[in-house]
């Protein structure tokens, strides 16, 4: 049975991208890293300190150790971090955003980002533009930070957050030809965005898995992995803090209750 074990900054996605996880790779063994404070670090600095670039590494190296075949990075804010961190890890780190980047990049000339802080829509607008590049193609980015959803949420009001989400959706779908939701957690809302905007809107959860199922498929014909491709995710044996396992949660929730930040 094959592993992969994925790596989070927050707990808001775990859940939902365990069922991917059943439903595209049911026969894989998932083993989940947590550690909320990292994205709570990533937050209060407005980028990824040294020291959260650090801990992730651990983290990766901890994959490692747990016998993974493939790590997934789940967090948007952090994958450039990840980038870094592929030059000392000796198995594949897919990222959960670089399959959507590549398929936005590819497809549309003008990409709408929709994220609700800095901290994740600045790295993601940047890989759009990485993916854009290495296709060879030109793409215009259109900003679209939903300012005060954030704090609508960690202040106990989803319905704001959704509300403000909504609305820039709107504005932004005036002058683009699709719209990515910077942050995984934000699928959800993939469908609703979609029908009221009219435009194709792109979440990373399922594509990330798809990702990861291709990587291990490549590594079972004994190709080179790579960091690309568009299909994955996985059978399960989840190993939580809440359990007496190997894989770690470690830190604090963010105030307020679990926030889409990656």
């Amino acid at each position: 049975m094959k592993t992969v074990v994925a790596v989070y900054t927050g707990q808001g996605l775990a859940d939902p991208l365990k069922a991917v996880f059943k439903e595209v790779l049911p026969d894989v063994r998932l083993v989940n890293i947590i550690d909320d404070s990292l994205i709570g670090d990533v937050v209060k600095a407005g980028s990824v300190p040294p020291g959260v670039a650090r801990r992730l590494v651990q983290y990766f190296h901890h994959g490692e150790e747990l016998g993974a075949d493939v790590i997934l990075n789940t967090c948007s804010s952090v994958g450039e971090a990840a980038d870094d961190a592929r030059k000392l890890i000796g198995i594949p780190i897919v990222k959960i955003d670089d399959a959507m980047a590549a398929k936005a990049a590819s497809a549309y000339g003008r990409v709408a980002v929709l994220a609700t802080l800095p901290s994740t829509l600045r790295p993601t607008m940047r890989l759009i533009e990485r993916k854009a590049a290495e296709a060879g193609r030109e793409v215009a980015l259109v900003n679209g930070l939903a300012a005060g959803a954030f704090e609508a949420l960690t202040g106990g009001n989803p319905e704001e957050h959704d509300r403000i989400l909504l609305e820039t959706a709107l504005r932004v779908a005036q002058d683009a030809d699709a719209i990515v939701l910077a942050q995984g957690s934000m699928a959800r809302m993939e469908k609703a965005l979609a029908e009221a905007t009219g435009k194709p809107v792109l979440s990373s959860p399922r594509l990330g898995v798809e990702q990861v199922k291709e990587t291990l498929e490549r590594l079972s014909r004994g190709e080179p992995a790579g960091q690309g491709g568009t299909e994955g995710g996985g059978g399960q044996e989840e190993r939580q803090a809440t359990s007496d396992s190997a894989a770690p949660r470690f830190g604090a929730e963010l105030g307020g209750g679990q926030a889409p930040v990656c």
